[in-house]
């Protein structure tokens, strides 16, 4: 069930498992085994990094009902001014995806750092 659940959200969004992988940034091949059954336990992190990736929820996956309220319980009025005064300005779906891009990149750039300065 979880399997079938994330290759037609993969699908729908026109992702390959290639690139599902990368962009949640786990492992190709656990991934297929995952999508195929082969694998079936996947762990909560794993399922946490698909559903951000594929904009559900790890319930979802899980084999719950898709949640129409969801965005209403996570954004908050600030939040809400936040994203509608952005879009005023201009900004587009892919401008915010590439800066959502980017604020995972300098995170990891920042990790990384961490890590070689112990």
């Amino acid at each position: 069930m979880i399997g079938e659940r994330i290759k037609l959200l993969r699908r729908k969004k026109k992702y390959s498992i290639t690139e599902l992988a990368k962009r949640a940034g786990v492992s190709k091949s656990y991934l297929s085994y995952i999508e195929r059954d082969v694998q079936n336990n996947p762990s909560l992190q794993f399922l946490s990094k698909i559903a951000v990736t594929l904009d559900t929820t790890i319930e979802y996956l899980l084999g719950g009902e898709m949640n129409s309220k969801r965005t209403d319980e996570l954004l908050d009025g600030e939040w809400t001014t936040l994203l509608q005064k952005a879009i005023d300005e201009g900004m587009s779906k892919a401008d915010f995806k590439e800066y959502q891009d980017y604020i995972k990149f300098r995170n990891w750039r920042n990790a990384k750092e961490e890590f070689n300065n112990k």
